[in-house]
């Protein structure tokens, strides 16, 4: 018997390609890698060119077949939704893609592909590029804007308060939250605000929000438009009605004694220190807090009797803080705030100083926050005239002469000038009858309150200089002001649409 020999074994089992000549293995094709490679194109019937449909309106890309989404230029989202467009992909294995950049107004966006298959038993890699062409075409939605009957769905809001700091307040949360991304338009009428939208769902979605960050409620109502016997088939527009709590802000209530009793004996007469998805309260003589949710106000309604806009300047010229010793407690009495210290202050009208030497006592929760000498802003109870059911039951005797809001800073114009920050806006033009006076004291509101700054987005002025010296007539360290570190940098694109 032959003994077993390696090269002739190798000789065996190797074949020359029909091509080039090379020794190769065995294979169906007789052929190599490389002259595969040459005469066998594995992403036939793969397009090298496809359309992306994008409408310039809402800025938005087709998805087969019928859904608009917002993708970015070099995103995720729009690598998916090129890779998509290729029929045929499927039948190889994809290793890598990515984009080549492209002018951003050239209209073009290239994609680089690197993929595997399989070709008679070999393993074959490619790389190509596919061109996509932008072409631009109008969504349903815009087509509908553009027609003036767009919308199927309106949430119409309204609060009846003379203060529209809580309009400013929503608008940014709407913006920190992004919550107007599915709306037609926002129309500023009859002191609220109008979001149109083209489903019910969407409405739906915007007052479970508003729901959510206000205390308000709402009522839902539908008006047929057309209705096809035939099919059955019936056309509606829909309306949700929305009502925010008529009280704002730093405004002074009178609650009902039914509420009071509710509220673990908290006295009736209360300071609105902050407005979230509930009413945030304080007595200002004894420092309790209470919280009124938007079901229990409209089980028991109340009014604001004093609002922002009744606001008069005193002078400190006295303070003493008030020992724990010296409080009255009583049996089931509710929370006790801990960031606010209670005192005794006596005050002298800041019109009549140097006039009238009249002294005014009273309690203010307000103590870690003044000194004798500043300025603060409140409310003249005993020299005042209020028209409310719950106030006239109230004992006078009880009733506090003067309720003090807040630490007032005289130089408005110097803050107004420090101020390197600004907000965005729902719209350029201002939102119906709310003023500007409103929305600079809204801005005055940010600096002074911390906890209000963090559901508020707020964005560098580049248009302003920052104060570096202390010196600067434009910079008083004494004054609230939001710090560096709260402000984002704003995004400002000064790219020019090229024609086509």
């Amino acid at each position: 018997m032959e003994p077993f020999n390696v090269e002739n074994q190798e000789h065996i089992r190797l074949i020359r390609c029909c091509m080039c000549g090379l020794e190769i293995e065995p294979n169906p094709a007789n052929m190599c890698v490389g002259c595969l490679r040459n005469h066998v194109n594995i992403t036939e019937g793969i397009p090298e060119q496809a359309t992306l449909y994008f409408c310039r309106g809402c800025e938005r890309y087709f998805q087969p077949p019928s859904e608009w989404i917002h993708c970015a230029l070099e995103s995720r989202e729009l690598l998916s939704l090129c890779l998509k467009k290729l029929k045929g992909l499927n039948r190889l294995k994809l290793i890598d893609a990515g984009f080549v950049w492209t002018e951003p107004h050239s209209k073009r966006i290239k994609v680089k592909l690197v993929v595997h298959g399989e070709v008679m038993g070999a393993i074959l890699q490619k790389e190509f590029v596919v061109i996509y062409t932008i072409t631009h075409q109008m969504c349903d939605d815009c087509h509908r804007s553009e027609a003036k009957d767009y919308w199927k769905a309106i949430v119409q809001v309204r609060q009846k308060a003379e203060n529209k700091k809580t309009f400013y307040y929503l608008e940014q949360l709407i913006l920190k939250y992004k919550a107007h991304e599915n709306t037609l338009g926002i129309k500023p009428i009859h002191g609220g605000l109008d979001f149109f939208y083209a489903t019910e769902a969407n409405a739906k979605k915007m007052v479970d929000f508003l729901v959510t960050v206000l205390p308000c409620k709402y009522q839902h109502s539908k008006k047929l438009i057309s209705h096809d016997i035939h099919s059955n088939v019936y056309n509606y527009k829909f309306t949700f009605s929305v009502e925010i709590v008529p009280i704002s802000k730093d405004s002074v209530v009178c609650l009902p004694k039914k509420l009071t009793q509710t509220l673990a004996g908290i006295s009736p007469v209360c300071l609105v220190y902050r407005v979230t998805n509930t009413l945030h309260l304080i007595d200002p003589t004894s420092g309790q807090v209470a919280e009124v949710n938007s079901t229990t106000f409209w089980r028991n309604p109340f009014n604001a009797i004093f609002n922002p806009k009744q606001l008069v300047e005193f002078i400190v010229m006295d303070i003493e803080p008030i020992m724990d010793k010296d409080r009255k407690f009583f049996p089931g009495q509710g929370s006790i705030s801990n960031k606010h210290v209670l005192s005794d202050v006596w005050l002298v009208k800041a019109s009549e100083l140097g006039i009238n030497d009249n002294t005014i006592h009273t309690r203010t929760h307000l103590g870690h926050v003044l000194k004798p000498g500043d300025s603060v802003l409140g409310y003249n109870l005993d020299e005042s005239n209020v028209n409310d059911t719950n106030f006239d039951k109230l004992n006078k005797s009880n009733v506090p002469d003067v309720v003090l809001v807040k630490k007032y800073f005289a130089d408005k114009a110097l803050r107004k000038r420090q101020r390197i920050w600004k907000l965005k806006r729902l719209a350029d033009e201002d939102t119906g009858s709310i003023d500007g006076k409103d929305f600079n004291e809204f801005m005055d509101d940010l600096e002074e309150d911390p906890e209000l700054r963090k559901n508020v987005n707020i964005f560098k002025d580049n248009t302003k200089t920052i104060a570096v010296d202390e010196n600067d007539a434009n910079y008083d360290c004494n004054t609230p002001h939001v710090t560096l570190e709260e402000m984002l940098d704003d995004l400002t694109v000064d790219d020019v649409e090229m024609a086509e």
